[in-house]
């Protein structure tokens, strides 16, 4: 998995500030510099002021300021069942790769059962791994060397069926029908950030699945590159306190 920030509003939390100061001040906004913009909020420094300004919005759930600026992400090497959950989300954009135009007709199967184009989970080769709905807990070398078996040769298989439909004829967006829920997809989707925050209190909490859950934590690492107050808040005050952000 590979996750990249894509492109991003510039100077997001002076977007969030002016956003939320626009709502108690009789001037035009754009009429006023930053400065000025801040001037009654307490801080000494423009940096203590928008913690500040900041804090006080999220501490009394005043969520609208932070859905004014927003960020686009590159993710690649997902599978499609991690693909499925995080569309889900409404108020996000995605663009997905498509297998209907995207044909593997010269992948190596071979190199399949090694990992390629197909996310292996942790539980396929960690004998100690315990999942969520899981029957039992922790297994046996022998019983884990068995999975992994069934697991490689299964992806593999459904690869050489997929080539083999497509030698016969059959059109890359039917032959894809026999390929795992497990092919890797790349993904592009865009979101504010109120709706990034939602996005984590679901998908980066302990009950959430070990991909998504990966997935989402490099993406609120590169949040807090990005929008580093809001985000610092979020992960010191609000992170697991699952739907508070909510749309």
């Amino acid at each position: 998995m590979e996750v990249r920030l894509l492109e991003a509003t510039p100077d997001p939390e002076e977007l969030i500030c002016r956003g939320a100061r626009n709502d108690y001040m009789s001037e035009f906004n754009p009429d006023l510099s930053f400065e000025e913009t801040m001037a009654s909020v307490d801080g000494e420094t423009m940096e203590e002021k928008k913690r500040t300004l900041i804090g006080h919005l999220m501490q009394h759930g005043h969520f609208g300021p932070f859905e004014h600026p927003s960020a686009t992400f590159a993710i690649k090497g997902v599978s499609r069942a991690c693909m499925a959950q995080i569309t889900r989300h409404r108020h996000v954009s995605f663009d997905v790769q498509s297998m209907r135009y995207v044909s593997f007709d010269d992948v190596d199967p071979e190199r399949v059962a090694e990992g390629e184009m197909v996310v292996t989970p942790p539980s396929a080769s960690d004998p100690n791994w315990v999942g969520r709905n899981q029957k039992g807990g922790a297994v046996d070398e022998e019983t884990i060397a068995k999975r992994e078996e069934v697991f490689r040769q299964s992806v593999k298989r459904s690869v050489e069926d997929y080539q083999e439909l497509l030698d016969l004829g059959m059109p890359p967006e039917d032959a894809r029908f026999v390929l795992p829920i497990g092919s890797k997809v790349n993904i592009v989707m865009s979101m504010n950030a109120r709706m990034l925050m939602h996005v984590a209190d679901m998908r980066a909490a302990a009950d959430a699945q070990w991909e998504i859950r990966e997935m989402t934590e490099e993406i609120l690492d590169l949040a807090a590159e990005w929008c580093p107050v809001t985000f610092d808040y979020y992960e010191e005050k609000m992170r697991n306190r699952k739907n508070r952000l909510a749309p």
